[in-house]
């Protein structure tokens, strides 16, 4: 998972089996965490009724989720082993615990009073962690039918929201999962990506793949808004995508809450939206930013520029401030040299891991068409029978004629 966040003035890249965070103010030495050489734990041996003992977890070391914790004092991330990595950020990074996790991960989400971490996986279980009690182990929360691709909470702790594959946006209360408040249903294909807006607590943006961006009061399950997205031009990255609607992968709003920024997979164009100045809860295009290459991944940081790590290699990374209505690109800002060269080591890991980064492009849907062949596989047999039938008469009418003649 290649991604890019802030925690205060530090702009966290997780690519790989990395973790690596620069101070943008100040040469510090950038803090690295290598979930290769990071302490393994032993497998349960429950998992593998064929193994007596506990065994080492296997797995590839990726990073597959992140998050930052809303004071930015904190971080977490898991990877492929099944790790989840607790660090501590301000003033200086250190890790401060590594546990085990169930299954694979695909979502992490820190409570607002940063007790807890949230931990969705592939299997669509939730499993809470505390923040406080770094020894004690995850407990189940709730379940999706389904893939878990999203996952968000409501700015007062009270709901969790949850978004799979199979295009649901579940509601529920956190202090009782099983006490559903609301479904957010009308996207067609799965839901990737959710954002709690800073100007709008009470609403839910969410994006599919369907190419569309929706706007919900998620308490009622109520849908505001529907934005189309799908003007843009995707770049194919293998046969049959051009058809496919561009899928909406980060959704993230500026400090101030004025701005909403949508980033959209195999899409070089950034969308930005405003709110509506004649509706409250309703937003409007405000401006767009085209980028030389597909961006990787975006973030604003606390003084609203937006920082955005592409695949490029010359230029891996870069900074755009808003000027009236346009972004202008800020390539000689000091905090970018300065961020850049202290990622400059890591950018061969950075662009072997941009290879594998489309990661919702195998769960779009596939519809196969079976009424094509047997309607033709019906013609034709129709086609054969009446060929047939006139064969047959005429053979009938060739021995009719044999015998009239032979009798006269």
């Amino acid at each position: 998972m290649t991604a890019v966040g802030f925690s205060k003035e530090w702009i966290i890249f997780t690519f790989d089996k990395k973790l690596v965070a620069i101070h943008t103010k100040e040469a510090r030495e950038p803090f690295v965490f290598d979930c290769s050489t990071a302490e393994k734990k032993p497998s349960n041996k429950n998992d593998n009724p064929s193994d007596g003992g506990a065994t080492e977890e296997t797995g590839s070391d990726k990073v597959l989720a992140f998050a930052t914790s809303p004071s930015g004092k904190l971080a977490a991330l898991t990877d492929d082993t099944k790790r989840l990595v607790l660090f501590h950020c301000s003033p200086s990074w250190r890790c401060i615990s590594i546990r085990s996790v169930v299954r694979r991960c695909t979502s992490l989400v820190f409570s607002q009073a940063e007790d807890e971490l949230l931990v969705a996986d592939k299997s669509g279980d939730v499993y809470s962690f505390s923040v406080v009690d770094v020894e004690r182990e995850g407990e189940l929360k709730m379940g999706h039918l389904s893939m878990l691709l999203a996952m968000t909470m409501s700015p007062d702790d009270k709901f969790i929201l949850t978004a799979d594959r199979d295009e649901k946006i579940r509601v529920s209360h956190l202090k009782s999962p099983y006490n559903i408040q609301s479904f957010c249903l009308g996207h067609q294909e799965f839901v990737s990506a959710l954002h709690i807006p800073s100007g709008l607590p009470h609403c839910l943006l969410s994006g599919s793949g369907d190419g569309t961006m929706k706007l919900w009061e998620y308490e009622s399950g109520r849908k505001l808004q529907s934005l189309d997205l799908s003007d843009v031009e995707v770049a194919p990255s293998s046969k049959g995508d051009k058809d496919k609607n561009p899928t909406v992968c980060r959704i993230t709003s500026s400090p101030d809450g004025c701005l909403v920024a949508v980033q959209c997979e195999r899409v070089s164009t950034v969308q930005f939206f405003s709110l509506d100045q004649e509706s409250e809860k309703k937003y409007a295009p405000h401006s767009r930013l085209s980028l030389p290459h597909c961006p990787l991944d975006m973030t604003f940081d606390p003084e609203g520029r937006l920082w955005v790590l592409m695949d490029l290699k010359d230029a891996p990374l870069q900074i755009y401030t808003r000027r009236q209505s346009s972004w202008e690109c800020d390539a000689e800002d000091p905090e970018l040299t300065r961020v850049t060269e202290a990622l400059r080591p890591h950018w061969e890991t950075l662009e072997n891991s941009t290879r594998t980064n489309n990661r919702f492009e195998h769960l779009h849907k596939v519809n196969f068409d079976n009424v094509t062949p047997y309607l033709q596989k019906k013609h034709q047999r129709l086609e054969e029978q009446q060929l047939k039938r006139t064969m047959a008469q005429k053979t009938n009418g060739n021995k009719k004629s044999k015998r009239e003649t032979s009798s006269s």
